[in-house]
């Protein structure tokens, strides 16, 4: 029998209820589909602190490179935001990305039409919209030094390598390749040297894939054209900020950044997690919606083990709660017939997720 080790990191505010209905999934689909799972439990963020003083303790890095894969919640909340940097929820977070390397950061955008009056945009506009933004995750100007906070200045670096730059592009050309053929690479080369060399560094990976359309977009443009006419997009390739706005913006396409996954993928580590954050204002009311939380599991199903059928199971099953018009209470006033809790909603998607 084929055994995947993982590692579960459920974090603060509604990452523990969001996680445990991803696990529920997970064991629905590994009976079926013939393979074992093992979990192992670590703390990271706020409850890392409360427990250690430290957001990111070395037994949670070590048991995070131990396992298959790494399923994460959220971090975060009003409790932690006025410790000092270093000792923040997010600090952990980004230190662990570093720690695994897992440098490719995807976020795919799909509008469910069963919810295509959640977006605030109209039906025509996003209707079919299928994106895949690849944000560079461990570089740019979230990791670069020097950086400082003063009485009366404050600086952060951008860098980026070239070295880098090569292998975020690849991995946005390998993933074109099974989708559309179409890469758009946002930078600021009008305005910022280190756009100027990732311009010319994704140029040259091009180069090896000419069966993969190439165009340039200035970040501020991006930002527009993903609310004026987002279907022109298929695989969008960008920075560290760059991707970290436009991916947020990008999910507002499907009306609820509760919908969307996200797969951080290096060399060896990968790490999955929904996009949002930790909600601490409804932690505990089982409100949450464990949909990206789930698809996100189907991620880690599809591209740390290669199971393609489990992962189809997850997806149809999501697309089939929606169809029959189950919903969370952040996704409600859309064509819903039953409003659900975030329990209710995991076992639905597992019911359905197991079935022949």
């Amino acid at each position: 029998m084929r055994k995947y080790k993982i590692a579960v990191i459920k974090g603060d505010g509604i990452g523990p209820e969001i996680i445990d209905e991803a696990i529920k999934v997970l064991d629905a689909v590994s009976v079926k589909e013939g393979f074992e799972l093992s979990y192992h439990e670590y703390l990271m963020g706020g409850a890392a602190y409360d427990v250690y003083g430290d957001p990111l303790p070395e037994e949670t890095v070590e048991g995070a490179k131990n396992a298959d894969a790494v399923l994460f919640g959220a971090i975060g909340g009003e409790k932690w935001d006025n410790l000092p940097r270093e000792k923040r929820p997010e600090t952990g977070l980004l230190k662990l990305r570093e720690a695994l390397g897992v440098f490719a950061n995807l976020r795919p955008v799909t509008v469910y039409d069963e919810l295509i009056n959640a977006s605030t945009l109209k039906p025509d506009v996003i209707k079919g919209v299928d994106l895949m933004v690849v944000r560079e995750l461990i570089g740019g100007i979230y990791f670069g030094k020097p950086r400082a906070l003063e009485k009366d200045k404050a600086y952060n670096t951008m860098i980026y390598t070239k070295d880098e730059i090569k292998r975020i592009a690849k991995v946005a050309f390998e993933i074109a390749k099974k989708r559309k053929n179409r890469v758009t690479s946002v930078d600021k080369a009008n305005v910022l040297e280190v756009s100027q060399l990732w311009r010319e560094t994704v140029e040259e990976v091009s180069k090896d894939y000419p069966d993969v359309k190439l165009e340039h977009m200035y970040v501020d443009n991006a930002a527009m054209q993903l609310i004026r006419d987002p279907k022109q997009f298929d695989v969008i390739l960008t920075g560290n900020i760059f991707g970290d706005i436009l991916s947020d913006e990008a999910s507002m396409l499907s009306g609820s950044i509760g919908l969307l996954p996200s797969a951080s993928i290096g060399e060896k580590y990968g790490l999955y997690e929904p996009i949002h954050g930790s909600a601490p204002d409804i932690a505990g009311q089982g409100i949450a919606n464990p949909i990206a939380t789930i698809a996100s599991a189907s991620m880690m199903l599809r591209y740390q083990f290669g199971e393609e059928k489990a992962a189809d199971r997850i997806e149809n099953a999501i697309k089939r709660v929606l169809k029959e018009g189950y919903r969370t209470k952040d996704i409600s006033s859309f064509d819903a017939k039953e409003i659900v809790t975030t329990n209710e909603m995991g076992s639905l998607i597992a019911q359905y997720a197991a079935q022949d």
